[in-house]
This record gives structure tokens, sequence and C-alpha cells, in this order.
């Protein structure tokens, strides 16, 4: 191969704020990866990043929207969610006491994927969330 070839490949969604497009957002990571053995862990990130936008920002807003990026190479999944801003923090994995009923899905994502960055921008939030194909003993690349 070319050192300047790239076999990556990218998808890009952007969806209403509304509950359920979360569900659409589950189901466009599930057909992209279809065959993958990370898939379901994927959609469960998507799942988890989409609800988070539309109940903590401006993407659950009025005519608020949020975006997912979807690239796969043969190393790696990268999943984003960019949220429409207004949030006063950015993102964060908390630690919640047992009896909590909300506040645990960033640190859900954090135990799940092998990498997560979140970027700040005039807009709002971009989390990203990385599975790394092949680090495990028996990993499959997707």
């Amino acid at each position: 191969m070319h050192e300047y070839t790239s076999t990556a490949r990218v998808w890009g969604l952007t969806c209403p704020g509304f509950p359920e497009e979360v569900s659409r957002a589950r189901r466009w990571t599930r057909d992209i990866l279809r065959g993958s053995p990370l898939a379901e862990d994927a959609e469960l990130i998507v799942s988890e990043l989409s609800a988070n936008a539309i109940l903590h920002t401006a993407s659950g807003r009025d005519s608020g929207s949020f975006h997912l990026a979807l690239a796969v190479s043969a190393q790696v999944i990268a999943l984003s969610v960019t949220d429409g801003g207004g949030a006063g923090t950015a993102p964060t994995a908390e630690h919640q006491d047992q009896n909590a009923e909300h506040g645990r899905g960033l640190g859900m994502v954090s135990a799940i994927a092998h990498r997560v960055v979140v970027h700040k921008s005039d807009g709002g939030h971009t989390v990203t969330a990385e599975l790394f194909t092949g680090t495990h003993a028996g990993g499959h690349p997707c």
C-alpha cells in the first residue's frame, strides 16, 4: 500500500434532538458495523453519548441537533458525538453511589472504550470513544 493511502472509512449523521433519534443513532451504527465483533459495544456507546447530548445540552431543546461521526480502520473504531452546546461544564465521568439514578453513563463508556476524549469548541462538545481492534486476546479487526 502506498504510504499516503488511507484505508479508513468515515460516516456522518446529523439527528434532530428528539429522544427517538437515539434509536436511529443505534440502528445507524449497527448497520455500518454489521459483522464486527465490536458492533454491540459501539452501539451501546453511541446510544449513551447521543442520549447525553439530548438530555444535557442545547441539542435537546427547541430546534437542536447532534452530530455523529463513525470512523473505521483496521486498527480502531472511533465514535464521536457532537452536541449543541449550552451546558455549563464539559462532560465528565462521575463516580456515583449505588443509589444514584443518573450520572453513570460516561463512566460506562469509559469502561467499555479503550480511550475517551472530550473536545470543547465554540458550538459545544465532542466526545470521542475509541475501540481498538485486535488489542485483546483473540481480537479480530473489523
